[in-house]
């Protein structure tokens, strides 16, 4: 049981670290992107596809983080000034 954890951890931070490798790319290139990515027809499309879900997963996660320590701080506050 651990050992799967340790590995799903492991493959997280690997998609992770590989979605934060993006190359510049210019205009036209990025349009292109786009038309493939719309149609479904990008080389290896699913693992792409895998990749912006971990990564929109991971930003979900981080906004989650930041708005739970928001209404942490909101709630010491309220505390300490006895409301």
């Amino acid at each position: 049981m651990r050992i799967s954890r340790m590995f799903v951890v492991a493959m997280l931070s690997s998609a992770v670290l590989a979605t934060g490798c993006a190359k510049k790319e210019s205009a036209a290139e990025k349009a292109v992107e786009s038309t493939k990515d719309a149609l479904d027809v990008r080389e290896h499309e699913k693992l792409k596809d895998a990749g912006e879900d971990v990564k929109d997963a991971v930003s979900d996660a981080a906004q989650g983080v930041k708005d739970a320590s928001s209404d942490a701080v909101e709630s010491v506050k309220d505390a300490a000034n006895g409301d």
